[in-house]
């Protein structure tokens, strides 16, 4: 990993850091769906039964191989973060102390209540997190992740998403879910439902060891966009034909790049940025707002179990 040496934060523009985030989850991203294919057709016939799909809307397109269905996770997929339930987890295995999870909790509280992201706020969050899984190995937090997908978030998801997400595939497209979330977790989460893959957050890991970085910076914003855009690319997708799905006014950029953007159970700001521009609402939640808990996105960027494997997959490749 010694390549990955040159990475400096910084010394890149984000501009730079967003589109190598983005690469290296679109990589990953690929890897993953591509070693979990055989996988999840062995088990299709095993699938639990999906709620009804929706009436509404037409789309998608069955048979149109150009297109795809991108969702991002937490709060659109799942309730809560998916990092704070992977968080709880590893709490209870003694992983981190009272204090580093008060820590989290005051930054997802500052970050709900001001609404905007402080650069040195998610710095801080970033180091923290990282710092929570540098020395450990790939395979344990895998192994860690797929029990932490039981006790915690299994009974999570949003059934309607879910039922979104399988119209697709139902449709014979892709899905992919796209998430600041570490690309492992949101790995584990994608295969669990049965959807493609996962674009992630990727985290660096030398000998399947956790450095304490990242390749780039975290899938948040921009980064998104840039992974679904090389994503798109790689597997020869029209993104006029796609289709995205989020609850956040921070992923606009992804759902700005593709046909068919959804605003799925939406904060303010992007339920009147959909609004504006005709794009289609869908709310799954049983009260006038969800619950907001767990580090946010923005915060997730510390990415606490990595995406190491596929930081591996991309430092072999560039050897």
């Amino acid at each position: 990993m010694a390549a990955l040496g040159w990475i400096t934060p910084r010394r890149r523009s984000a501009t730079a850091r967003s589109v190598l985030a983005g690469e290296a989850a679109a990589e990953a991203a690929r890897k993953s769906a591509q070693e979990n294919a055989e996988e999840t057709a062995a088990q299709t016939e095993q699938r639990p039964p999906v709620p009804e799909k929706p009436a509404e809307p037409e789309f998608p397109v069955a048979g149109d191989v150009r297109a795809a269905a991108f969702f991002d996770l937490d709060n659109t997929v799942m309730q809560g973060a998916a990092l704070f339930h992977f968080g709880r987890g590893l709490y209870k295995r003694h992983f981190f102390q009272k204090r580093e999870l008060a820590r989290f909790a005051w930054q997802q509280a500052w970050f709900r209540l001001a609404g905007v992201e402080d650069p040195e706020h998610m710095q801080d969050a970033r180091d923290s997190a990282l710092s929570i899984v540098k020395g450990h190995r790939v395979s344990e937090l895998m192994s860690i992740g797929e029990e932490i997908y039981d006790e915690y978030m299994a009974e999570r998801i949003w059934p309607g998403t879910r039922a979104l997400a399988q119209a697709h595939l139902d449709a014979g497209q892709k899905v992919w879910l796209v998430t600041a979330a570490p690309v492992e977790t949101a790995t584990i989460i994608a295969r669990r439902l049965g959807l493609t893959g996962a674009l992630g957050t990727v985290a660096e890991s030398v000998g399947g060891v956790y450095t304490g970085k990242l390749v780039g910076e975290p899938l948040h914003g921009p980064a998104k966009a840039e992974a679904v855009r090389a994503l798109a690319a790689a597997e020869g997708l029209d993104l006029s034909r796609c289709a995205a799905y989020s609850d956040s006014a921070n992923d606009i950029p992804m759902l700005s790049i593709v046909g068919y953007p959804y605003a799925v159970n939406p904060d303010s700001r992007l339920r009147k940025h959909a609004r504006e521009r005709g794009w289609r609402l869908r709310d799954y939640r049983t009260g006038r707002k969800a619950a907001k808990v767990g580090i946010p996105a923005a915060a997730a960027a510390g990415a606490l179990a990595g995406g190491a494997a596929a930081a591996v997959a991309l430092h072999r490749r560039r050897h």
